[in-house]
């Protein structure tokens, strides 16, 4: 899921070298399955030759490693991708502690409770706006039609009386009191 803060990949791995370089955190099991996952994606991210190179038992861990995070550092983004792919499918544990992950969630939490925040005042949703607005349309019904000025034919009072049946307690009392006073009149 793409939020407001996209890092691209390239980025994120400038990031997390240091993480991942740091003794203990990849064994030499899980930075060849890497490279294994690596050389075998359609399209090859890792030829052969790159493959074997980093996969070197004779060449220390450390120094295996740090070429793989330049190497791919240097093809660029779609390959970075398939880097953190690759980690999170053999070491999901550790894909979850990256230093890159957790700024992300901290930031994605954030916008969650400011998209929160922005809503708060429509918390109640679509059915009060419409109770409110009927409402007040009504209002300005009774107030158009009752008005001591203008005569009511006999035919409105029908239907507000009618009209006062779908309407909740409260606004049926004050449409049938007005439709009481309105006979009372005439």
């Amino acid at each position: 899921m793409l939020c407001g803060t996209y890092q691209p990949y390239y980025d994120r791995l400038v990031q997390d070298a240091p993480f991942l370089t740091s003794d203990g955190r990849l064994s030499e099991q899980l930075v060849d399955k890497i490279t294994l996952q690596l050389n075998r994606v359609y399209p090859q991210i890792l030829t052969n030759k790159e493959a074997e190179k980093f996969r070197n038992p004779k060449s220390p861990l450390q120094a295996r490693l740090v070429e793989l995070l330049r190497h791919l550092q240097k093809k660029g983004d779609r390959d970075c991708q398939e880097f953190y792919r690759a980690l999170q499918n053999n070491a999901d544990q550790l894909y979850i502690t990256l230093p890159s992950r957790k700024k992300r969630e901290t930031s994605d939490s954030t916008e969650v409770h400011n998209d929160q925040e922005k809503y708060i005042l429509n918390a109640r949703g679509p059915m009060f706006f419409l109770a409110c607005f009927s409402v007040a349309a009504g209002l300005a019904f009774l107030m158009h039609f009752y008005s001591p000025d203008a005569k009511v034919a006999v035919g409105t009072r029908k239907v507000v009386g009618f009209s006062a049946i779908g309407f909740g307690r409260h606004v049926r009392n004050i449409l049938l009191s007005y439709m009481e006073d309105t006979s009372r009149k005439n």
